[in-house]
């Protein structure tokens, strides 16, 4: 090209988590049978639809309505369904414009960060999830500022490391909190998340968080939406459809502004967002129109606690089989539906490797791995594919310089959850002292 096109962020734009798709796809072709433990879509691994919630959406199908455009900021009684439930708590107040609805959460963090003055950053967790790091980054065209979770205590946001960013850093403008966590699966107790908001007011900063896994949480701990601490702190919570329904397909997510008024430049920051809503004309209209009626039907709340007792019951069998591994380090997640374990530093090297029978399989896993630089938990995530077929996420995929991986807790099957679990624990044994 006779001018440079690419957007100098756009090295910042990666996602692991669907790039080691590829990897087993080719594996699959090869004769690999693949155990596709990446991605967090519950109905990819087996989550049944109930029956009840597909009569709500077929119903609607038959509506003309469902066809059509809906307002920019979203429908408006589901908009006034949602400030409701709110309001309700006691905590921030909002009305239904507070509200704005987007193709799922990935249109709306691409918008939040997008429309950020480029040196105005956001500190962002470490491990945090990609989606979130990379806009970050990209906007800013920089690596992405981070704060730290701490895997000796809960995998707990370290209070003392967010002060100090927000402190020596005046360009930071914004703090970024995943409550429920992904990749971690930690839930942050309420004096955390107040502690936050405290640094936030004190400092003129504004707050993003992603509570898209809000009723996902379980083994006794509880927490708080942003609404019921922010106070008069400038926010926006990130809410969704995607892993609570679950409907990941139907790319529906919305955001809910908090003290939208206290702060002009926050104010016209907020309606940046929403005239680059109003170009693309709307969110889709169906998900939108049902999403009250499936929320309040009197077999939904049965529905999704049968869910979280599983995913706690797998949550314990998981750090059960990881827990003595010699080498890692293991958090039992207490909410959302993942799990990261780190390796203890120097437990892993470059020399490394797994049998793999294959010798097709071998050949492609040592060109993968072979590259100078390849993180080293890269390699193990690697190496475990093919020679078993289980497929996770490196953790440095997600900002951070920890080594490990992330795995998800959706298999269905607890036999197959168990033999899983207890496969990657040998692996790991045989991977370190290999």
């Amino acid at each position: 090209m006779r001018t440079e096109i690419v957007h100098i962020g756009a090295g910042e734009l990666t996602y692991e988590i669907r790039n080691i798709v590829n990897v087993g796809m080719k594996l699959q072709k090869l004769g690999l049978k693949v155990n596709w433990e990446n991605i967090g879509d519950p109905v990819a691994k087996g989550e049944k639809v109930p029956g009840w919630m597909k009569d709500i959406v077929a119903e609607a199908v038959m509506d003309d309505h469902t066809y059509a455009y809906c307002p920019t900021r979203g429908v408006l009684s589901t908009r006034e369904f949602l400030a409701e439930q709110t309001n309700k708590r006691g905590g921030a107040q909002i009305g239904p414009d507070d509200i704005l609805f987007f193709n799922g959460l990935g249109d709306a963090i691409s918008k939040v960060f997008g429309f950020l003055r480029r040196t105005a950053r956001v500190i962002v967790p470490t491990p945090s999830y990609t989606t979130h790091s990379s806009a970050e980054a990209a906007h800013a065209e920089d690596s992405p500022l981070t704060y730290i979770l701490d895997p000796n205590n809960h995998w707990y946001p370290d209070i003392d490391d967010i002060e100090k960013s927000v402190r020596y850093n005046p360009a930071v403008a914004g703090i970024l909190i995943i409550n429920p966590d992904n990749p971690t699966g930690a839930v942050y107790p309420t004096e955390i998340l107040e502690r936050i908001v405290e640094i936030a007011h004190r400092y003129d900063l504004f707050l993003i968080c992603d509570e898209i896994y809000q009723n996902i949480v379980y083994n006794g701990t509880t927490t708080s939406p942003l609404s019921d601490v922010i106070g008069t702190v400038p926010g926006i919570a990130m809410k969704g459809i995607s892993k609570e329904m679950p409907w990941p397909g139907s790319r529906c997510g919305w955001i809910e502004v908090y003290n939208g008024d206290k702060d002009p430049m926050f104010a016209k920051y907020v309606t940046s967002i929403l005239n680059a809503k109003m170009v693309e004309v709307c969110s889709t209209t169906l998900p939108q129109m049902v999403l009250p009626k499936v929320l309040q039907h009197p077999e939904y709340q049965g529905y999704l606690e049968e869910r979280i007792r599983r995913y706690e019951r797998f949550s314990n069998i998981a750090y059960d089989c990881l827990k003595d591994v010699k080498g890692v380090l293991v958090n039992r997640p207490n909410g959302a539906f993942y799990m990261s374990v780190c390796f203890e530093d120097g437990a892993l090297t470059s020399r490394q490797t797994l049998p793999i029978d294959n010798v097709e399989i071998k050949k492609l896993i040592e060109s993968l791995v072979s590259p100078p630089g390849t993180a080293c938990d890269k390699r193990f995530v690697y190496y475990l594919l093919g020679a078993t077929g289980i497929c996770v996420v490196p953790l440095t995929s997600f900002a951070t310089e920890l080594k490990g991986f992330r795995i998800t807790l959706l298999e269905r099957d607890e036999k197959e959850f168990v033999r899983i679990f207890k496969t990657i624990a040998d692996a790991i044994r045989r991977y370190t002292k290999s």
